[in-house]
């Protein structure tokens, strides 16, 4: 069962890339005792997520962070190099934070997992944003169609905001 608002998010471990190469961050340093926003999608590069989700997350980063955001991330099913790739390709470096999970541990622990494996893909991320307080999910939103990201994107979350 997909985890829901007023559930406390799984303790996990990300990779990110450091100055010095991958790094990587807990959970609970990245959420304890601040208001996150956390968007997850299939694939990093993959058409909808490249040219639809991140960029509505991107152009309104600003937005977002002045209604009491400390940070806002993404999240795939990804390695850490790629997720690496795709923040420099699109400008966000440094604005948004790119979370890997590459053996999809989070994603499964929160059961927001997708089997993509009819595109190829093996084990993703559904496509979602939440807003996560003190590690608690305040706001979920779950696109209910893979290459859409309408109930998923930046102005959904901003109007739960």
């Amino acid at each position: 069962m997909p985890i829901e608002a007023g559930h406390k998010l799984p303790d996990a471990t990300f990779k990110t890339m450091g100055p010095d190469g991958p790094t990587e961050i807990k959970s609970a340093d990245l959420f304890a005792g601040r208001r996150v926003v956390l968007f997850a999608v299939p694939g990093a590069f993959t058409p909808t997520c490249h040219r639809n989700h991140l960029p509505g997350f991107l152009d309104n980063a600003d937005d977002i962070k002045s209604r009491g955001i400390d940070e806002i991330a993404v999240i795939s099913v990804n390695d850490v190099f790629v997720m690496d790739a795709w923040a420099k390709a699109t400008g966000a470096e440094g604005k948004i934070t790119f979370l890997a999970d590459g053996s999809a541990e989070f994603t499964k622990a929160t059961g927001l997992d997708l089997d993509a494996s009819g595109f190829g893909m093996g084990v993703r991320s559904q496509r979602y944003s939440m807003v996560v307080n003190d590690g608690v999910v305040e706001v979920l939103n779950i696109e209910e169609q893979p290459g859409q990201a309408t109930v998923s994107g930046a102005a959904a979350l901003i109007a739960a905001l």
